[in-house]
């Protein structure tokens, strides 16, 4: 009933628009705890910096607008971990500018839920949602991912999902998945295990992105750890690691591209 009723206020609003033509949708995580070891250990968590700043930068400086949504409407988390320098080769002062973005960028801030982002959705030209373990916790359960996911993949507009993000994709029920068959990227196993042995020291529930996407039907592909590295299948971008920004970023803005020309074609 939940559904049809977003449904119906989706198809309500379609005459409403703000840059229609040109605005990015970014879901983030808001989650800032993530369980580890049989809920033995905690550690802070969230959306990583860079694999969110990087691509916000290359769209706006692209043109384009952007919009925020989380779960709740509550400001996504940053985590901790991502700050740190070695995230950011050659990329320094761009990090300073990132996290003065997060402290006084007022839409980052006051983001807009899932449901109303379902309710706007025929507004938005594209989907990013960045990386980090925080997405493993809130959005992988949230019930608006499948129907975000499966609407932009139905209308062929570019989609982008990094590092843990392609992971969204198994929230969509197999019959109906749109990507299965579809080449895609994410977080490796090795990288992965390095994560948990090296990083978190634990093991969260959600993991093993890599085995279930392949379980789930999809040609799975990586690259080597930290590698600069993603896949573009259609209207699907998937990036690995937060090393991969310049490779999604590309990718990303070439999916903008193609669409923008299957648009003018078709009127």
């Amino acid at each position: 009933m939940k559904h049809l009723i977003l449904l119906i206020m989706t198809l309500s609003f379609t005459s409403f628009t703000f840059s229609q033509e040109k605005t990015i949708l970014f879901v983030m995580s808001a989650e800032d705890t993530l369980t580890l070891n049989n809920n033995t250990k905690l550690r802070q968590t969230g959306v990583f910096l860079n694999e969110f700043y990087l691509a916000y930068k290359s769209v706006t400086e692209a043109g384009y607008d952007v919009k925020f949504a989380t779960p709740s409407g509550i400001k996504a988390t940053i985590d901790n971990e991502s700050t740190n320098d070695k995230y950011w080769k050659n990329k320094l002062e761009i990090k300073k500018e990132a996290l003065e973005f997060i402290e006084t960028n007022s839409e980052f801030s006051t983001p807009m839920t899932l449901e109303e982002a379902i309710v706007t959705s025929e507004q938005y030209l594209g989907l990013i949602i960045p990386g980090g373990q925080g997405l493993m916790i809130d959005l992988i359960h949230d019930e608006n991912i499948p129907l975000l996911l499966t609407h932009f993949a139905n209308n062929q507009k570019p989609t982008g999902l990094i590092c843990h993000a392609p992971i969204l994709i198994s929230t969509i029920p197999k019959a109906e998945n749109p990507y299965i068959g579809f080449k895609v990227n994410s977080v490796s196993p090795l990288e992965e295990f390095v994560i948990e042995r090296f990083i978190m020291k634990g093991k969260p529930k959600n993991r093993k992105i890599a085995k279930t996407l392949k379980r789930l039907g999809l040609k799975y592909r990586s690259g080597f750890p930290k590698a600069n590295f993603s896949i573009k299948d259609r209207n699907l971008v998937t990036s690995q690691n937060p090393y991969s920004s310049d490779a999604f970023n590309e990718l990303f803005i070439k999916a903008l591209s193609e669409y923008n020309q299957l648009k003018e074609i078709k009127q």
